[in-house]
């Protein structure tokens, strides 16, 4: 986050968007959410500089379509995300356990993992019946 964005009623428009959803959303999510109040092209280059500055994640779903969520930047070291297969949250885990998983990969398979890039699916506790 070392430049200073530019900020424009469009893009605080959307930054305020963003921030209110709990879950995963494609820019036609927001788009649609805005009632076409601005443009997709403006909401596909804000969500691109939004991830540069670690703002939102970005990953692909199974259909290889773009999905993001707005996150709080995290300067940690150790830290990966859980995302849940039923609702599409994205949950940030601080925790030391991933070096471990990182050593074996590095070790055994020659592969340097890029943490803050670490998403793992699953079913969270909610949609699990707190379990």
């Amino acid at each position: 986050m070392s430049r200073e964005r530019y900020n424009t009623e469009s893009k605080n428009i959307i930054l305020n968007c963003i921030k209110n959803i709990n879950i995963d959303f494609t820019t036609k999510d927001i788009y649609d959410k805005l009632n076409g109040s601005v443009g997709l092209t403006t909401i596909y280059r804000f969500l691109d500089e939004l991830e540069k500055e670690e703002l939102v994640k970005k990953y692909y779903n199974d259909k290889n379509v773009s999905h993001y969520q707005y996150i709080n930047h995290c300067d940690k070291l150790n830290h990966f995300y859980l995302k849940c297969n039923s609702c599409g949250k994205l949950i940030h885990v601080d925790c030391d356990c991933i070096t471990d998983v990182q050593k074996h990969i590095l070790d055994n398979h020659r592969f340097n993992i890029d943490n803050k890039n670490i998403i793992i699916t699953g079913i969270c506790e909610v949609c699990n019946g707190g379990k």
